[in-house]
């Protein structure tokens, strides 16, 4: 929204034509693009932001994960050869279908991408909870300090008490929450492990010649499951910096070091300052701000 449009809105609502849903649909959608742009902005030129202080912490945390990444994908593609070679020996050993395991090798294969979203919703509600302790031990510092400098009156101390209250509690849910992810997580194991003996049992009534590409199978699938894991996790943590570093760039493009850094994406950082000031726009016509 340009403030030429924001202005006819304004005059609209004078005469009683208010258009709040759409005000806030249409926020809600540049939000949502405001989001990608920043993740888009931070992907693209963060090698540019060594130097910038207050993004060192994100800069090198996305150095030692694309290091990382990196070994994940390069045992990824290894581990995809072994499968191949694998199944390679078994047809050749076999001479038949995949039958009598693939039923298993699904079931197998559909209860580990699961186990792959469990630990992605684990990994999140612990950055969660890691969030509001830090925030409780700030104000739990805050009542300590204020305490001894006596320049507080009960009012303010009863607001702070009321906050720790409420952050304890917030604590104690993604608690709870995280024991019924971690027993989902258990109970996932142990099915593996129970498909895996019943893989192993089916494989000795096969040839014996056969078994042990069987278990190459099992193996690699169960590492290629692990590493997709692995992979699943870092990108998502990899997507956070960039939205951080795009985020501190696109917010701060009057500063010299990010206008420096951003310089050949001058044009994405503009755009997110107008979707900025749009939303604000619409906010404002809905009632929000």
């Amino acid at each position: 929204m340009t403030s030429t449009k924001y202005l006819l809105c304004l005059v609209a609502q004078a005469f009683g034509y208010r258009r709040k849903n759409i005000r806030m649909s249409e926020a809600a959608e540049e939000m949502h693009l405001l989001k990608e742009a920043e993740s888009h902005l931070g992907k693209a030129m963060w090698e540019n932001v060594e130097g910038i202080e207050a993004l060192s912490i994100e800069y090198w945390n996305l150095r030692k994960l694309i290091k990382e990444r990196d070994r994940v994908t390069t045992e990824l593609e290894i581990r995809q050869q072994q499968l191949a070679v694998a199944h390679q020996e078994r047809a050749g050993l076999l001479g038949i279908s995949d039958e009598p395991y693939e039923d298993l090798l699904n079931e197998r294969l559909t209860i580990l991408n699961s186990l792959e979203e469990l630990a992605r919703q684990r990994d999140l509600i612990v950055a969660k909870a890691r969030d509001i302790r830090r925030t409780y031990d700030g104000i739990k510092t805050k009542e300590e300090v204020l305490a001894k400098e006596g320049v507080s009156d009960e009012k303010d101390f009863s607001a702070i008490t009321h906050r720790l209250v409420s952050l304890k509690a917030q604590f104690a849910e993604l608690k709870a929450e995280r024991q019924k992810v971690a027993e989902k997580i258990a109970e996932g194991d142990a099915k593996v492990d129970t498909i895996d003996m019943e893989i192993l049992r089916r494989k000795k009534e096969r040839r014996a010649k056969a078994s042990e590409a069987f278990q190459h199978i099992g193996d690699a699938n169960q590492e290629i499951s692990t590493l997709r894991a692995e992979l699943g996790v870092l990108d998502t943590q990899m997507r956070q910096l960039y939205t951080e570093i795009g985020k501190f760039i696109s917010r701060n493009s009057t500063n010299a070091e990010c206008r420096k850094a951003s310089k050949e994406m001058q044009w994405l950082v503009d755009v997110m300052g107008a979707l900025r000031k749009s939303i604000l726009f619409n906010h404002k016509l809905s009632g929000n701000n």
